[in-house]
């Protein structure tokens, strides 16, 4: 099945060594579906995904939040999702007709 529309995302892993602190950023990416979203990890039905928010943090990027029936979930974007999440809505409503 092919993807409506994708999202990248970032992932932040720090870890000390000694006196050390190492930051790794790990580049992934959110696959919407027609019927699903897919990240790196984990796997949403559309019928699962009640809403999808986002939270601007500094002069780029933020916070983009998926509100499922199992939580809400962050994942860190540099992009504004609107594109996606007007994707998603679209997906939605058509999914209720």
């Amino acid at each position: 099945m092919d993807h409506i529309a994708v999202l990248p995302y970032y992932r932040i892993q720090r870890e000390v060594t000694g006196l050390a602190q190492e930051i790794e950023m790990n580049a992934r990416t959110m696959t919407l579906y027609s019927d699903r979203i897919v990240t790196k990890y984990r796997e949403f039905l559309i019928t699962e995904v009640f809403d999808m928010s986002f939270r601007r943090m500094g002069d780029e990027g933020g916070f983009f939040y998926l509100h499922t029936s199992t939580g809400v979930f962050p994942y860190m974007v540099e992009i504004d999702p609107e594109p996606f999440i007007r994707i998603f809505q679209q997906v939605s409503i058509a999914r209720l007709k």
